[in-house]
C-alpha cells in the first residue's frame, strides 16, 4: 500500500488556481520533511517545493517561485500545494514525498512517494 496519495489535479485554464492535496497514511507524518515534484511529457523530474517537518522552512523550484504555496496540517497527515497563476508549462503529473531529515530539491533523499496527480493546464 502506497503511504501517499494525491488528490486535486485536474484540467485548469491559463490564471487559473488548483490546490493539491496528499495524504499520508503512515507513521510519524510530522517527523518529514515534504515534497512535490513533477514531470512533464518528455521532460525530466522537476522539484517544485519542499517544506520542513516544522513547516517553518520552505524551498520552491525557480519556475514556481510566487506562484506556488506549499503547506501542511500534521493533525491530518496532509500537505498542500497551492498553484496560482498557472501556466500551459505547469502541466505535469505532480508527485507527493515523504523523508526524514531529506534535502528539499534531492529526490534521491525521499523515502516515500505518491502515484501522482495530473495537472493540465490549457493556454
Amino acid at each position: 500500500q502506497v503511504p501517499l496519495v494525491e488528490s486535486g489535479g485536474g484540467l485548469v485554464q491559463a490564471g487559473g488556481s488548483l490546490r493539491l492535496s496528499c495524504a499520508y497514511s503512515g507513521r510519524d507524518f510530522s517527523k518529514y520533511t515534504m515534497g512535490w515534484f513533477r514531470r512533464a511529457p518528455g521532460k525530466e523530474r522537476e522539484f517544485v517545493a519542499g517544506l520542513s517537518w516544522t513547516g517553518q522552512f520552505t524551498k520552491y523550484g525557480d519556475a514556481v517561485k510566487g506562484r506556488f504555496t506549499i503547506s501542511r496540517d500534521n493533525a491530518h497527515n496532509t500537505v498542500y500545494l497551492q498553484m496560482n497563476s498557472l501556466r500551459p508549462e505547469d502541466t505535469a503529473v505532480y508527485y507527493c514525498s515523504a523523508g526524514y531529515l531529506a534535502e528539499y530539491a534531492n529526490p534521491l533523499q525521499y523515502d516515500h512517494w505518491g502515484q501522482g496527480t495530473q495537472v493540465t493546464v490549457s493556454s
